[in-house]
């Protein structure tokens, strides 16, 4: 391996040496410089570091003015104020047993804007009387609102004819039936009115 000589090794370190006392000398003479660009360098390290941090936004639920409800008289959806908490009034007229013949349809597509054909329902949405005056009062996140979500609410598919509770083991296979992928490994979303 190749080897400076030693007259060069000297002359290299004397050097060295004598740009630090040089640095030094100029340092000391000038000290407000010296501030002035460490401060400059501790604010470029700090926006650097600023700008390497991810942004971590909230998520946005967007909320609906208008909702699909399902007329359990004729089979057929139809639009609403989507604050309203089902049963309610369908077009058809309410049912054989006096009560109102709307309930809530979640409508999914696999498309981001299907046709009337690349649209489905998901399952049916409605609740027992005594849990659809709860429902009116909002759920707010800090009391469990995922956990009271499935409380008093009853739901099916179009085509059952029992409605089960949303906590149910039932319940569950409905949900996960629709938010399972399909054959094309595509997860359907909610397709608003």
């Amino acid at each position: 391996m190749f080897e400076l000589p030693d007259w060069l090794r000297y002359e290299i370190q004397h050097r060295y040496e004598q740009v630090i006392l040089n640095a030094r000398g100029w340092i000391n003479k000038n000290p407000r410089i010296v501030v002035s660009i460490t401060l400059a360098s501790v604010l470029m390290l700090l926006v650097i570091i600023g700008l390497l941090i991810p942004n971590r936004t909230a998520i946005e639920v967007r909320e609906y003015k208008k909702g699909w409800f399902y007329d359990l008289n004729t089979g057929k959806l139809f639009v609403a104020k989507s604050d309203l908490v089902p049963p309610i009034e369908a077009p058809s007229g309410p049912l054989q047993n006096g009560e109102p013949a709307g309930v809530r349809a979640y409508v999914f597509s696999y498309v981001t804007e299907p046709n009337e054909s690349e649209r489905f329902i998901g399952f049916l949405e409605t609740f027992q009387p005594e849990a659809k005056k709860q429902e009116a009062a909002p759920i707010k996140p800090a009391s469990g609102g995922a956990e009271k979500w499935g409380q008093g609410r009853l739901i099916r598919r179009p085509s059952d004819e029992q409605w089960v509770s949303a906590n149910s083991q039932q319940g569950r296979a409905i949900l996960n039936e629709v938010f399972s992928q399909n054959e094309n490994g595509q997860t359907a979303h909610y397709y608003p009115p």
